[in-house]
């Protein structure tokens, strides 16, 4: 088996939760006051339409076609 052929089948090993995990979303509000706020959220995983693991980071595309980069713990 290929270096290659080992990355892939690390790849989908990768469960849609596990890729979820891995990405968070950032969202702005503004209060009553209109002061800005931003707030980081984990995207559930019925969210994930689709991902894909490229070793050092995962690409996770959401059902609303947003897309997103989850950096892996070393």
């Amino acid at each position: 088996m290929s270096g290659d052929e080992k990355a892939a089948g690390a790849a989908q090993e990768m469960t849609a939760a596990q890729a979820a995990k891995l990405v968070k979303r950032t969202t702005v509000s503004e209060d009553k006051n209109g002061k800005r706020r931003t707030s980081t959220k984990a995207i559930a995983a019925k969210e994930v339409l689709s991902f894909k693991d490229y070793g050092d980071h995962v690409m996770v595309v959401t059902v609303d076609g947003q897309k997103f980069r989850g950096d892996k713990q070393a």
